[in-house]
């Protein structure tokens, strides 16, 4: 009856996220940084997506599964980023039982899929680099939409399986979750009963979808960096890395501070500086993804430019 009248509780008063509170000069400060941070992840992944979508030049496999995730980024720092300013800006630091359901999902189903995404990223790079000639037969349409929904698939999956299990522990105590957002690990620490199973599970969940992806990664870019050293000329080396150095600082950028939460032992970080390494993935590399691919893509800016020009009624090309 106890554990039963616990996780009602659970339901009528939601949790509190804690978050930055033991830095109270530093909130304001958080405010107007994460504010700007957002509006420019909003901005940058939107031509992203729009680009891709809207110029003809850009329908290739490519920018299809940029696409994908620039729609990601643009889901997963909307499911936390707005209720992370309420709380910067409001003392009490509320989220409703409900609000943190929605999130726990959303954010953890959104991240899965952009972990195995960033893996079929690396093939299609692999392809593009070392079969040159058979990209357009390896990577047709279909094979791109099946590859897109199986990383969309595989992160809703695993979601619906570690969010469930998380959610059905009895929750106990004062409901204060030592985080800005509603994650599976913050969650577990407050079960009234052993979390073995739970903790278990969420390691091997992160074993599938860090190192399995990282593992294709690393030999994708190894076959890649074969085929580049035998290229004779130094202009066609620097082409060919070029087409795939974007996506590999995505890569160590995303895949770094995953790693470092995730499967870095609890004992060995202190809770302030992972809840710093958690805000640099969830707002920082979201807005770093458009702007390190149209800094250092061609096409990316011939296509900005031209649709600009349409808008203003200019002719850039």
């Amino acid at each position: 009856m106890g554990m039963r009248r616990s996780t009602n509780e659970s339901n009528l008063t939601g949790f509190i996220l804690l978050g930055f509170s033991d830095h109270p000069r530093l909130r304001e400060a958080l405010f107007v940084v994460i504010l700007i941070l957002y509006l420019l992840t909003i901005l940058g992944n939107t031509t992203i997506f729009l680009l891709s979508r809207l110029e003809s030049k850009l329908h290739t496999p490519m920018y299809f599964f940029l696409s994908h995730l620039s729609f990601l980024d643009l889901c997963f720092t909307s499911s936390v980023i707005p209720q992370l300013l309420v709380n910067l800006w409001d003392p009490m630091k509320k989220i409703t039982y409900g609000g943190c359901v929605v999130q726990l999902y959303v954010s953890l189903a959104l991240g899965s899929t952009e972990c195995v995404l960033l893996a079929v990223m690396s093939y299609d790079r692999y392809v593009a680099i070392c079969r040159p000639l058979h990209y357009t037969a390896l990577m047709h349409p279909r094979l791109c939409t099946a590859l897109a929904s199986s990383s969309w698939l595989s992160g809703v999956v695993t979601t619906l399986i570690q969010s469930t299990l998380t959610l059905q522990l009895p929750f106990c105590g004062h409901f204060q979750v030592d985080h800005f957002i509603c994650e599976v690990p913050g969650l577990i620490k407050l079960a009234c009963v052993d979390t073995t199973f739970n903790e278990a599970e969420l390691f091997v969940a992160s074993i599938i979808f860090l190192i399995v992806p990282i593992s294709f990664i690393l030999v994708f870019y190894g076959y890649i960096a074969q085929t580049v050293l035998r290229i004779k000329s130094a202009s066609g080396r620097k082409k060919a890395f070029a087409t795939c150095s974007s996506h590999l600082m995505v890569v160590i950028i995303f895949y770094g501070t995953i790693i470092f939460m995730y499967l870095q032992p609890a004992k060995s970080r202190s809770k302030e500086q992972g809840k710093f390494v958690s805000l640099f993935y969830t707002v920082v590399t979201p807005m770093l993804n458009p702007v390190i691919y149209t800094s250092r893509n061609k096409e990316v800016k011939w296509a900005l430019k031209k649709v600009l020009g349409k808008i203003m009624g200019l002719n850039f090309i």
